[in-house]
């Protein structure tokens, strides 16, 4: 923007005021739009924390955001066992009854083996016959559900880390409040009692 020097004689007040005036007519204001303040939008992301409550009967759970525990697999096979990466990264199957947590049935919350979210309380698991853990729910936003490729089967997998679990099946007749199966490998969780922490 250029500005306009005058050189004038001196000139007395009357006549400057006058001078002025009429050059202060031919300037053009300057746009408000200029001085008006522009602000970004500011969407700050939700902080979420993987949380435990004890509680009477189990353990309340708020699950970490997704993908919060997202490794290479590199980085996995240097935390897991062989076994675990097979099924839990390469979504693999253990054999049926071979299982750890088969036939267990202790009090308290099993965890994801990868990650440590806590994912199904003991008092959701019933002994299906089925030759692995069955449980009838999940705790509240900790599995994520998606049809295999095939679309045969749904699969289950840890909302936190994507670490396969199993699949679950409804309306196979078990007396159970959802009418579901979560069949889980055994590998794939870890069991801690109510006043324990299994990835300890």
């Amino acid at each position: 923007m250029g500005c306009l020097i005058l050189r004038t004689p001196p000139l007395s007040s009357s006549t400057t005021i006058t001078i002025l005036s009429k050059f202060a007519s031919l300037s053009k204001p300057a746009p408000t739009s200029l001085f008006k303040p522009h602000f970004r939008p500011f969407a700050p992301k939700p902080i979420t924390t993987l949380t435990k409550r004890s509680f009477r009967g189990g353990v309340l759970a708020m699950a970490a955001a997704p993908g919060s525990f997202q490794k290479s697999d590199e980085e996995w096979q240097a935390i897991l066992s062989p076994e675990q990466f097979r099924i839990l990264r390469q979504k693999g199957t253990e054999y049926p009854g071979t299982g750890e947590y088969d036939k267990f049935f202790g009090e308290g919350v099993y965890q994801c083996a990868g990650c440590g979210t806590p994912l199904y309380r003991s008092t959701t698991k019933f002994n299906s016959g089925c030759g692995w853990p069955a449980f009838y729910e999940g705790l509240p936003g900790a599995i994520n559900r998606n049809p295999d490729p095939d679309g045969m089967r749904i699969e289950i997998t840890c909302a936190a880390c994507g670490g396969h679990l199993g699949h679950v099946f409804k309306g196979e007749g078990f007396r159970t409040p959802t009418n579901e199966r979560h069949c889980v490998n055994s590998i794939s969780l870890k069991f801690a009692t109510e006043n324990s922490d299994a990835s300890q």
